[in-house]
C-alpha cells in the first residue's frame, strides 16, 4: 500500500463513517440550532433598540414617545458594535466557525473507540508511513466538520437574511483549515487516552474556555482585558473573524486582524498541531 492509497482510504473511511451515522448527523445539527433559538433570539431582542425598556429610561411611553435620539444612540451603538450587522446575524456567523470547531473533538472519541476494537492496531502495523495514514484520518474528519458547517451555514438563511451567499466557499476555506489544525489536536490528545471518560473531561476543559473567548457570542472588544489577551491567542478566535467577514461583511475583532491574518495564523498553527498529531502516532504501540 503506497502513501496515496493509504491517506485516501482513511479519508474516505472518516466521510462515509460520518454519512452512515444518523445519530451524528442529527446532533450536528440540533445543537448549533438549540443555540441559536434559545441565545441567538433570545439575546437578539436584548439589542433591539425597537424593545428599549422606556420605564428604565425614566420616560412614561403611554404619554410621550421614546425621544428619537435616544432610540437614535442606541441603534448606532448596537450597530457600531456588532460590526453593522443584527445579533443573530452575529452571531450565526461566528457558529459556522464553532459547530466545525465542536467536531473536531469527536475525532478523538472516534480513535479512541477504534482502540477498543482494535482498528487502530490494524493502522499501526499497515504497510504505509504512519504519518500519511493519521493525515488521512484528520483531513478526512476536517473534511466532514466543514461540511457540517455548510449544513449549518444553509440553517442559518431561515434565521436571517444578511449572509452572503458568494462568501460562502471562502468562508468554509477557513473553517476547514482550522478543522484541520483542532482535528489534530483532539486526536493527538485522544492517543494518550483509554477512556471516554476521561478524554471528554480534558475536552470540556478545552473547548470551553476557546469558545466563550472567541467572538462567537460577543465581540472580542467587549471583553475584559485578559480574557482579551487569551482571545488574542486563539485559534478560534481568527476562524470566527474570517467566516463572520466573509458571511456578512462585519469585520468585528481586533483592530490588526484581516483575512490575510487570519488565513496566515490559521495556517500556522494548524500545521504545527497536525505535525504534532503525525509525531504522536508515529510513536505509538500496539499496546497503547
Amino acid at each position: 500500500m503506497n502513501g496515496f492509497n493509504a491517506f485516501a482510504s482513511l479519508f474516505y473511511r472518516q466521510v462515509k463513517r460520518w454519512a452512515s451515522s444518523r445519530s451524528r448527523l442529527i446532533s450536528t445539527i440540533i445543537q448549533p440550532l438549540l443555540w441559536l433559538v434559545f441565545l441567538g433570539l433570545g439575546f437578539g431582542g436584548v439589542f433591539n433598540p425597537e424593545n428599549i425598556n422606556t420605564s428604565a429610561l425614566g420616560i412614561n411611553a403611554t404619554v410621550m414617545p421614546v425621544p428619537v435620539n435616544v432610540t437614535g444612540i442606541v441603534s448606532r451603538y448596537f450597530n457600531t458594535v456588532f460590526g453593522g450587522i443584527d445579533y443573530v446575524t452575529f452571531m450565526v456567523s461566528g457558529m459556522i466557525a464553532m459547530t466545525a470547531f465542536m467536531g473536531s473533538f469527536i475525532a478523538g472519541i472516534s480513535v479512541i473507540w477504534d482502540k477498543q476494537f482494535g482498528f487502530l492496531k490494524e493502522t499501526l502495523v499497515a504497510p504505509a508511513p504512519r504519518s500519511v495514514v493519521i493525515a488521512g484520518r484528520i483531513f478526512g474528519d476536517a473534511f466532514v466538520n466543514t461540511l457540517q458547517s455548510a449544513i449549518i451555514i444553509t440553517l442559518a438563511l431561515l434565521f436571517t437574511n444578511n449572509i452572503r451567499i458568494t462568501g460562502i466557499p471562502i468562508s468554509l476555506l477557513y473553517v476547514f483549515i482550522m478543522a484541520v489544525g483542532f482535528t489534530g489536536l483532539g486526536t493527538a490528545i485522544s492517543l494518550k487516552f483509554s477512556s471516554m471518560e476521561g478524554f471528554q473531561m480534558i475536552v470540556n476543559i478545552i473547548t470551553m474556555p476557546l469558545m466563550f473567548m472567541s467572538g462567537v457570542f460577543y465581540p472580542v472588544k467587549s471583553m475584559p482585558t485578559w480574557m482579551q489577551y487569551v482571545a488574542m491567542f486563539n485559534p478560534l478566535t481568527y476562524a470566527v473573524h474570517a467566516s463572520r467577514y466573509w458571511l456578512t461583511g462585519a469585520d468585528v475583532g481586533f483592530d490588526y486582524m484581516n483575512p490575510l491574518v487570519d488565513i496566515v495564523v490559521l495556517s500556522i498553527i494548524s500545521v504545527v498541531l497536525l505535525v504534532v498529531a503525525m509525531r504522536m502516532f508515529e510513536r505509538a504501540t500496539v499496546e497503547d
